[in-house]
């Protein structure tokens, strides 16, 4: 085969071969096993111990092609630092960066800006103080993460943080536990001018009070916003929002807030007629004014996403249905008891909204058959289906989805206790469009594995 293909050839067949191929190539021979190392342009690795440094280093030089990497150690590390040079020295391609639960010095940052100088996406863990002047040589960075991961014992960086106008080209940015006392982050907030993307998780805060200030003014040209179990400043967050940002096309909410600021949000927003995409999952704080306020200022929504909601009821529900009938393309109600609880409600959900694409019902533990068969008749526009642990479906529902939504691509039955082998052969072999099935393995019988190898259907167990 050598004498008859080109490596260029053999590397570009290898870069079609699924993963798991990847490792049965590289045993052949040294050949392939360079060839291989020579067309890979994207690595994963975990570590549970540190690695020996000389390996790690001459592993990846091997790769000289790399242009996305993601290292994960597992235990503490001393040798952060030395990790991430190494990585620097070897990969000068790098266009994204994952070096995560290794706290890392600004120092190593600054010789990877030199030494990576492409470098477009960049998550890394920090220890307090932080600083992040680090950030000003990274002129090619659009994707910023930010892991906090408690003091370092240092001592704070003081005025350092407060330096000149320096704008970075950022557009993307997520961050993990940042608190109130962190004056640090007021050098992103004075500097990120270009972000459209804004993601929090577990933040306290956003740093001290000249840094809120400069944080506010930040809110209003983002596009889409992310609050994570923020809910020390999810209140001010949307207030903000609902005040200035007009651009705003997707927010999602999980685990913080209030009903007075989330209800300000919905009903007042400027960014009614541009948000498209709500997400929420706020067991007590979302109730059935949320949904009106929704319905009647909303006008633009096209997903929507309700998780643990335990507050809403059917009556709300069917008044955001019916005010959306023309517009939502994207429904979840996932472990939301209303679903079980009220009889009836998804049949007249899917009489409303029969322009759905997407139906996500998953972990509703009690729900029937005879309710989502009653939506799945008025929904013939479905192309995905989501029902996973819903532990009281059975093959019936199997076989109304595979004669009501013959559009189906993609379906998520795991965890659906009621559901056999039987059922899901029945669904594969009458669902023409199908393209994706997550289900156990068990319940995938010969003959549906085969039909699906032969219609080019992933089935994930």
């Amino acid at each position: 085969m050598d004498s008859i293909l080109c490596d260029e050839l053999v590397q570009e067949i290898f870069r079609r071969l699924p993963p798991p191929s990847s490792a049965a190539v590289s045993l052949v021979c040294k050949k392939w096993l360079y060839l291989l190392r020579s067309s890979t342009t994207s690595l994963s690795l975990c570590f549970i111990q540190p690695p020996f440094l000389p390996s790690f280093t001459s592993f990846l030089r091997s790769h000289p092609f790399l242009s996305t990497l993601s290292v994960t150690v597992t235990s503490t590390v001393d040798s952060s630092d030395q990790l991430l040079l190494s990585v620097a020295s070897s990969c000068p391609k790098l266009r994204h960066l994952r070096f995560l639960n290794c706290p890392v010095s600004s120092l190593s940052l600054l010789s990877l800006s030199v030494s990576c100088p492409n470098l477009v996406s960049l998550a890394v863990t920090l220890f307090r103080p932080l600083c992040l002047l680090w950030l000003t040589p990274f002129k090619s960075l659009k994707e910023l993460s930010i892991y906090s991961a408690g003091n370092s014992g240092e001592l704070d960086s003081g005025g350092l943080d407060f330096v000149g106008p320096c704008e970075l080209n950022l557009e993307s940015l997520l961050l993990t536990g940042i608190q109130s006392s962190d004056k640090g982050v007021g050098f992103l907030w004075r500097n990120c001018k270009k972000v459209r993307t804004l993601k929090l998780k577990s933040c306290e805060g956003v740093g001290d009070q000249a840094s809120f200030l400069a944080f506010l003014e930040c809110l209003e040209g983002l596009q889409e916003v992310e609050l994570r179990t923020c809910r020390g400043i999810a209140d001010g967050v949307l207030l903000k929002l609902a005040e200035s940002s007009v651009m705003l096309n997707s927010l999602l909410l999980y685990d913080g807030g209030s009903k007075v600021g989330l209800l300000h949000f919905l009903g007042q927003s400027k960014c009614g007629g541009s948000l498209q995409n709500l997400d929420l999952r706020l067991p007590l704080d979302l109730d059935n004014n949320h949904l009106t306020a929704a319905a009647e200022n909303l006008g633009s929504l096209r997903s929507l996403r309700l998780q643990s909601c335990c507050l809403v009821t059917g009556e709300g529900l069917k008044i955001l249905g019916n005010a959306m009938a023309n517009g939502l393309e994207e429904l979840a109600l996932i472990n939301c008891d209303v679903v079980e609880r009220e009889s009836g409600l998804l049949t007249t959900l899917g009489q409303d909204l029969k322009r759905l694409r997407k139906l996500d019902l998953s972990f509703n533990d009690m729900l029937l058959d005879k309710e989502l068969i009653s939506m799945l008749v008025s929904c013939n526009n479905l192309n995905e289906l989501k029902v996973r642990g819903c532990r009281k479906l059975t093959n019936l529902a199997m076989v109304s989805l595979a004669k009501c939504c013959e559009k189906l691509q993609s379906v998520d039955v795991m965890y659906c206790c009621g559901m056999d082998a039987q059922g899901v052969e029945f669904f594969v072999l009458n669902s023409p469009n199908l393209r994706l099935l997550h289900v156990e393995g068990n319940k995938v019988s010969d003959v549906a594995r085969t039909w699906a190898s032969h219609k080019s259907i992933e089935v994930v167990a």
